[in-house]
């Protein structure tokens, strides 16, 4: 995959994952726009809360992902990251857009409905980490999986921008981990 797939699919992400909660909840529940967003609730202490859950566990899902266990998986993630041709700029715009549209998709939508365990195992699993054909990968996502739920119940406590900061830093601590300083 190439810095244009990496940026395309970015975007999806931040303009087409959150569509179906906001025609849902707008149509199907009454919500405006400020509601579906939770702009009442913007607070520079919940998004601090965020940012340094996020970059705490990224920092310690990185340690982990460096030992020889994760070593043979088939696409290791510095490999994968460097291929794309990615630059540090790109990470945290990427990582916003991932934190942004997959919140609003799975934390305002998902888990309303169906809850924090079950929104928590499926958000892992569809991205790939519970993969019971490749146990280093299953691996990565018990790791992650705590991460996952307690962003969600940090979504129930400190509401949805917690959750999109603590996701953000986390991508952008994994992706600036992984890219090769050219200097």
């Amino acid at each position: 995959m190439n810095r244009k797939k990496v940026l395309i699919l970015a975007w999806i992400t931040l303009l087409v994952f959150p569509l179906p909660v906001v025609l849902f909840f707008y149509y199907g529940e009454g919500q405006n726009f400020y509601e579906i967003f939770q702009i009442q609730k913007i607070n520079l202490i919940p998004i601090g809360y965020g940012l340094e859950f996020g970059i705490v566990y990224a920092f310690f899902a990185s340690i982990l992902l460096k030992s020889s266990v994760f070593k043979e998986l088939p696409l290791n993630l510095d490999k994968l990251i460097s291929s794309m041709k990615i630059t540090r700029t790109d990470a945290l715009f990427i990582s916003f857009c991932a934190g942004f549209g997959e919140e609003i998709l799975f934390r305002t939508g998902m888990q309303h409905y169906l809850g924090i365990l079950i929104t928590s195992i499926f958000f892992v699993a569809i991205h790939g980490y519970l993969n019971p054909f490749n146990w280093r990968y299953s691996l990565y996502g018990l790791i992650v999986l705590p991460f996952i739920l307690l962003l969600s119940m940090g979504y129930e406590h400190f509401g949805l921008w917690f959750a999109i900061a603590a996701h953000f830093s986390y991508d952008a601590v994994l992706f600036w981990s992984y890219i090769k300083d050219p200097n």
